[in-house]
């Protein structure tokens, strides 16, 4: 069917409900519940919380890596949190269905694998999703207010006793890159010292916007679903990519996609890429699949790649 017919097919009250939706779902993204944690793969952890730069709660596990010096502080995705995402669960599962991405995301094996390596884990849920708490009126904002969040991580880190000495590496998952590029961009000063980062898909909301769009037939209606988020959010697209935000990366970058997702374009990552202005970066694309969720999860299936560069860089 062309996108022509597809539009055709729905009425412009119907058009505005599915526009309508789109814009709330980011604007207002839902939470999703915690269904693992680090005692189902025998590890010891402890409970802690810690406020965001702003003062926001933000709720975390630590998990403890004997005789180990170095740190790795994790985050996620939008609408994920620290164990990751019940997309094999409704309502959650409607949010990637129509993409393939109607699988559990587990990211507690994540942390097991980091642990067996030597490293101790700080991860995060970013306000406004799992337990953290509420901040800027609960609405999204692709990683602006939550760069906040990275910082604050940062600074628990460095006020408490026995982690402040310690080698800091950074995790950080999509919506999480997006949020820690913002940070590195408007708080300079709380990344010194930091040896580098792994960041699984970090994205563009009106890239992901628009293909959605394509994907609904509906791609000519991208200013109006921008004008939505807008009044919900106050951003427009554009103040919600990272590709500038990229231009103040400065430490050892390692960036991985799935080059066909089909919730985004590999453009978009590779001009993150481009952007970032040191020699000592990474871009790995991910083939062999078009659900997103498989680039999540890509890190405990094939770590080799991303542990030789924590082991390069924290030395």
């Amino acid at each position: 069917m062309s996108t022509v017919h597809q539009e055709r097919a729905h009425s412009e009250e119907e058009i505005q409900g599915i526009l309508d939706g789109i814009a709330q779902g980011f604007g207002h993204p839902m939470r999703s519940p915690i269904l693992k944690t680090p005692g189902d793969y025998g590890l010891t952890y402890q409970e802690v919380s810690f406020p965001s730069m702003d003062g926001v709660p933000l709720e975390a596990w630590y998990i403890p890596c004997d005789g180990s010096d170095k740190l790795i502080i994790a985050n996620h995705p939008l609408w994920f949190n620290r164990y990751g995402f019940p997309a094999h669960l409704e309502p959650w599962k409607s949010i990637g269905a129509s993409t393939g991405n109607d699988f559990e995301v587990d990211f507690v094996p994540d942390y097991r694998i980091l642990h067996e390596a030597g490293y101790n884990v700080l991860t995060y849920d970013m306000r406004n999703l799992g337990h953290s708490g509420t901040g800027n009126g609960g609405i999204g904002s692709g990683g602006r207010f939550e760069a906040r969040d990275v910082v604050g991580s940062l600074q628990y880190v460095r006020a408490r006793e026995d982690l402040k000495d310690m080698t800091i590496g950074l995790f950080s998952r999509c919506q999480g890159s997006n949020a820690t590029m913002f940070a590195m961009q408007m708080y300079p000063e709380y990344f010194e010292g930091v040896r580098c980062i792994v960041s699984p898909q970090p994205l563009s909301v009106g890239v992901t916007m628009q293909r959605t769009l394509e994907r609904l037939g509906l791609p000519e209606r991208i200013a109006e679903l921008e004008e939505k988020v807008r009044l919900i959010v106050s951003f427009p697209f554009s103040e919600m990519s990272p590709v500038e935000a990229a231009k103040s990366v400065t430490i050892p970058t390692f960036l991985y996609q799935v080059h066909d997702d089909l919730m985004t374009r590999p453009d978009d990552v590779q001009a993150m890429f481009d952007n970032i202005p040191i020699e000592d970066k990474k871009l790995v694309w991910v083939h062999g699949t078009t659900a997103r969720w498989d680039g999540y999860l890509y890190f405990q299936r094939e770590p080799k790649e991303m542990l030789d560069w924590f082991a390069t860089h924290m030395k």
